[in-house]
C-alpha cells in the first residue's frame, strides 16, 4: 500500500538520520513536526496530516519504534509562508521537533527551506514537486516526496503532440513555483512548436477569490485544450466555471494534486468527467484494485482508526 508504505519508509529515515537518545526529550519520544493547510483555499489537503496522524497512533501501539513512540505535531498554515515560518520556528524552538514530515506546499516549504537546513533539521517528504528540494549538495537535510512537478508537465505535453499535434492549448497557472514548474516542463517537451501550439496564458494569486476572468479570457483564445495549473479551491472553480461558460474543450489537462475528490466532488463529478490526470499510486477507490492485498490493509487500517 503505497501511503503506508511511504510513512514506513520515513520511520526507516528517521533512525537513517542519527535521531539519538542524545537528541531525544527525557522520555525518549521521537518528535515529528508539520505544516499543512487545515483552513484556507487548500484546507482539503487537511485529510493528509489527519491520516498520518492516524497511522503514528497505530505506530505507537504496537510499540512505537525501537520502543521509542511517536510525538507528531501538526499545525495548521493555512497555506500561507508567514504563518509556515511561524508554526515550523515554534516546533523546531519550543516544542524541539527532531525532523519536519510531509509538510505541503510549494512556497510555503521555500519560506522554512533555509531555516530548517540551517538548524540541521530534516525537512522529509516534501509534499511539492519543485524541482528545488533534490538539491542534496546545497540543502542535504531536505527530501522531496514527490515527482517533479516539471517531469508531469512534460509527460502532459508529449501526450498532446501523441495525440493532437494540431492543439491550440490554453494555459492557467497559479502564480508560483508550482505553476511555473509545471508550465517550464510542459513548454520544454513542447519545443518549438509551443509558439504555435499555446494560443493563451493567464495565471492566478492563490490569494484571488475566484479565476473566473481568467477563464473568459481563455475560452475567448478559440483553444481547444486546456492546461489547468491549479490546486484547492481553484481546481472546482475551474472544473465548474468551464462547464458554466459551456467551454468543452477537447482535452483538459489537471495536476496529480489536484485530482482529487475533495476538489472534484464540489464541482459537480459530471462536469469532471473525461479530464485527463495522473497518478504514480493505487486509486483505491477503484474496482480494479479491490482484492489488492496493500488497499484491502488500507481499509482495515481507515476502519480501525479514521472510521
Amino acid at each position: 500500500m503505497k501511503a503506508l508504505s511511504r510513512l514506513a519508509t520515513a520511520m526507516l529515515t528517521l533512525a537513517a538520520c542519527g535521531i539519538t537518545q542524545a537528541h531525544a526529550d527525557t522520555k525518549g519520544e521521537i518528535r515529528i513536526g508539520q505544516t499543512l493547510p487545515y483552513s484556507g483555499p487548500l484546507s482539503g489537503f487537511g485529510m493528509i496530516g489527519r491520516v498520518q496522524e492516524a497511522y503514528f497512533e497505530k505506530i505507537n501501539a504496537e510499540g512505537g519504534i525501537n520502543g521509542r513512540k511517536i510525538k507528531f505535531i501538526s499545525m495548521d498554515d493555512a497555506y500561507s509562508p508567514p504563518k509556515t515560518v511561524e508554526h515550523t520556528r515554534k516546533l523546531v524552538e519550543q516544542d524541539e521537533v527532531q525532523v519536519m514530515f510531509a509538510s505541503l506546499g510549494t512556497a510555503t516549504n521555500n519560506a522554512v527551506h533555509r531555516y530548517l537546513n540551517g538548524k540541521k533539521i530534516p525537512q522529509l517528504f516534501v509534499l511539492s514537486g519543485a524541482t528545488k528540494w533534490a538539491d542534496p549538495k546545497g540543502f542535504p537535510y531536505t527530501m522531496p516526496g514527490m515527482a517533479a512537478y516539471a517531469s508531469e508537465g512534460v509527460i502532459y505535453a508529449k501526450h498532446i503532440l501523441a495525440t493532437k499535434p494540431n492543439a491550440k492549448i490554453a494555459i492557467l497557472a497559479q502564480n508560483d513555483d508550482f505553476g511555473r514548474d509545471y508550465v517550464s516542463g510542459f513548454k520544454r517537451a513542447l519545443g518549438d512548436k509551443a509558439a504555435t501550439m499555446i494560443v493563451a496564458e493567464a495565471s492566478y494569486e492563490v490569494t484571488a477569490p475566484t479565476i473566473n476572468s481568467q477563464l473568459a479570457t481563455l475560452k475567448a483564445s478559440g483553444a481547444d485544450v486546456l492546461f489547468g495549473v491549479v490546486l484547492g479551491k481553484f481546481t472546482s472553480q475551474l472544473i465548474k466555471g468551464i462547464a458554466e461558460l459551456g467551454w468543452k474543450p477537447e482535452m483538459t489537462f489537471l495536476p496529480t494534486s489536484a485530482a482529487s475528490i475533495s476538489f472534484l466532488a464540489p464541482a459537480g463529478l459530471e462536469n469532471a468527467v473525461g479530464m485527463i490526470s495522473s497518478s504514480n499510486q493505487k486509486d483505491v477507490n477503484d474496482v480494479q484494485w479491490a482484492n489488492d492485498p496493500g488497499v484491502k490493509e488500507f481499509f482495515a487500517f481507515m476502519k480501525q482508526y479514521m472510521p
